[in-house]
């Protein structure tokens, strides 16, 4: 178990080295996935403050969703941490999926936060 947890840190820490390369000075979109929840994170790292956050926990967005875990609600998610970082004046991120791949909840998070107008 604790070799599974290393390598997952190792795979995190490589997708931030790249996003760090990569980015430009923009704050990162980042993911966090539980079994049950999903939470999402404008971050700009240059201050070290977090611009706008949003949650499957949220209360805004706790009664349209009735199921945290699927992916219709990283959809909501994705939508609601987009609209939160356009009221912050964040138009431009760079996306951090952390260790994780690129499909399900994280993919349906980070389709509709461009759709709500993000830009990564």
């Amino acid at each position: 178990m604790a070799n599974a947890r290393k390598l997952f840190v190792q795979r995190k820490m490589r997708t931030r080295a790249q996003l760090r390369r990569k980015a430009n000075g923009r704050p990162r979109l980042s993911v966090f996935r539980s079994g049950r929840n999903i939470y999402a994170q404008v971050i700009n790292d240059v201050e070290g403050k977090t611009v706008a956050s949003a949650s499957t926990m949220d209360k805004a967005l706790r009664g349209d969703i009735t199921k945290p875990w699927s992916v219709e609600a990283a959809s909501e998610v994705g939508k609601a941490v987009a609209e939160r970082a356009k009221e912050a004046g964040v138009t431009q991120v760079a996306f951090d999926r952390g260790a994780y791949r690129f499909h399900g909840r994280v993919k349906a998070l980070a389709e509709a936060a461009r759709e709500a107008g993000l830009e990564f």
